[in-house]
């Protein structure tokens, strides 16, 4: 998931924009950690039964059949297939979950929706490292990904209007290449995070606590 402010429509039915008002019930459905690591999961690895993610999150069946059927309710999720009296498959229906975050600030509960989804965004890139570092160890992924992989932490001092700027750039860059090296049988997926946290100076803190 990501928080945006603005509907890009070049990836149009692959991204779910969420309004606090419109989507109420939606926003109120994906505040469940296991449901976000569900659709994360589905989104990741591709379509999955409620057993198979039952084994990899270490719930009961019952308890992702259920989480799954109410995303399946808000249209987050639907069938990837039916097979005869086998078990159902689910599949993501869109690659990315956005929003406006101005518009987020409207009620309590959609605000506490965005630091909840922000802090889930860090755990599944907490994971995400962990499959990495074992994925090279075990030789999953050839060596020559050892140079291209990494995290940078950066801390520019930038305006809102440049960090907007900054945060758009990055997006089109990511969606150029994607589509340049779809189908090159060398690609696999990135998990690729973008942070921007504006900080208040330590000063400004100490000024506050005096006041």
């Amino acid at each position: 998931m990501a928080d945006d402010e603005q509907n890009d429509e070049r990836d149009e039915g692959q991204r779910r924009v969420l309004d606090p008002e419109q989507d109420a019930a939606a926003l109120k459905a994906l505040t469940h950690p296991l449901r976000i690591r569900l659709l994360g999961m589905l989104r990741q690895d591709g379509p999955a039964t409620a057993s198979e993610l039952a084994v990899r999150t270490g719930e009961s069946s019952a308890a992702t059949s259920y989480h799954l059927r109410v995303l399946a309710k808000y249209a987050f999720i639907a069938e990837a297939e039916h097979r005869d009296g086998r078990e159902r498959r689910w599949r993501a229906v869109h690659s990315v979950t956005s929003w406006s975050n101005k518009a987020m600030e409207a009620s309590p509960d959609s605000h506490a929706f965005v630091g909840l989804a922000r802090r889930t965004q860090i755990e599944h890139l907490e994971a995400s490292l962990l499959r990495h570092e074992a994925d090279m160890a075990e030789g999953r992924l050839g060596r020559e990904w050892v140079e291209a992989s990494g995290i940078d932490d950066m801390l520019p001092s930038l305006t809102p209007e440049s960090l907007t700027e900054l945060q758009e750039t990055i997006e089109r860059k990511v969606a150029e290449l994607a589509a340049r090296d779809a189908g090159d049988p060398r690609a696999r997926q990135v998990v690729f995070v973008a942070a921007g946290l504006p900080l208040a100076p330590r000063d400004a803190d100490r000024d506050e606590a005096r006041g």
